[in-house]
């Protein structure tokens, strides 16, 4: 029996801007297999929610292209009536900004609560209410009776996301996809959400897709590691690999941009994410952000490379790129992170 959940077959999710359709995720084929986290990283603008939306059919007026195939069946471009029966269900995400992913009017438990009437309509409104509180307990929230009457805005930041995330799981879904949880939230707080969702994915076995632009956060969580820089998977390994033995240009700009024991300064990333009508759609599109590596050495088209099994890189830069502190000798006889 298959172990495979989630599989985004070539996805691309155009959005118009004036008269022309310009790709925010741009040809992305990645796996996500049953009690595993799938860690998503890469700068702002660099695509990872426009993809969780992508799965979740949550885009309004985007063009989606590709197969989005959970458990077996492909869901791009289905009815929103078919989406609903597996939204809160089978598939549930975890939103970035809890406060305007709640709804400001009312109660907590009457929001929990709205997703078992949809999904669950057998429950009789005692086993609704009883197992509202069961879920704010499980995700660790004091006086859940008390919780159950209260509005959004009377809860901490850290409180809300925890009721995002019992919506979430409250059907107990099989894929759950967690947008930067643990964005604006205090350290202890942070570390409380994290070891949530690792219980979560314990308990139910479930596939995480894991959104962050946090390398601490994916090193502490992930099974293995996907890297997403404008619109596209630059590399993917497991998560080992990827901190031990990174390849691609980016991902080992990102790592040395991380504050280590006994590092003088920190590593810069020249440039930014450029903008969506401005992407290069051909050519390496890191190439602008590492000018000293030469022209010749990105391929034209650069594809996925498997580089060792389950290793992917995305253009042969990787075999030239160094730091600029960096000697050529110390590049060329191998890489100084593994």
């Amino acid at each position: 029996m298959s172990n495979k959940l989630l599989e985004l077959q070539n996805l691309k999710t155009s959005f118009r801007i004036e008269d022309k359709y310009y790709a925010a995720v741009d040809d992305v084929s990645i796996t996500v297999n049953k009690n595993e986290v799938l860690g998503i990283v890469g700068e702002s603008g660099s695509g990872k929610s426009a993809l969780a939306f992508s799965v979740m059919g949550l885009h309004n007026r985007a063009k989606i292209e590709g197969n989005i195939v959970f458990k077996g069946k492909n869901i791009a471009n289905s009815k929103p009536s078919h989406l609903n029966k597996i939204r809160g269900d089978a598939m549930a995400m975890i939103f970035q900004d809890p406060l305007t992913a709640l709804n400001p009017l009312m109660k907590i438990g009457d929001q929990i609560a709205e997703t078992l009437i949809l999904h669950r309509p057998n429950m009789s409104n005692k086993e609704r209410t009883e197992h509202v509180i069961e879920l704010l307990n499980m995700v660790g929230i004091p006086r859940p009776v008390y919780v159950y009457e209260q509005f959004p805005h009377e809860l901490s930041g850290g409180m809300r996301q925890r009721v995002v995330i019992a919506i979430a799981i409250a059907n107990r879904p099989e894929l759950l996809i967690a947008d930067e949880p643990t964005t604006a939230l205090d350290v202890t707080i942070q570390a409380q959400i994290l070891d949530l969702i690792r219980t979560l994915k314990n308990e139910m076995h479930a596939g995480i897709i894991l959104i962050t632009h946090d390398l601490g956060v994916v090193a502490e969580m992930a099974d293995r590691v996907a890297v997403m820089y404008a619109g596209q998977i630059v590399e993917i390994a497991d998560v080992h690999t990827l901190f031990e033995k990174s390849k691609h240009p980016y991902t080992r700009s990102l790592l040395n941009s991380v504050p280590a024991e006994g590092q003088d300064k920190l590593h810069v990333i020249q440039g930014i994410v450029p903008g969506l009508k401005n992407l290069p759609r051909k050519g390496c599109r890191f190439s602008h952000r590492i000018p000293w590596v030469d022209p010749s050495h990105h391929e034209e088209n650069p594809e996925l490379h498997e580089v060792a099994p389950g290793h992917f890189v995305r253009c042969t830069c990787y075999k030239h790129f160094y730091f600029p502190d960096e000697t050529k000798e110390v590049h060329i006889h191998g890489n100084p992170r593994g």
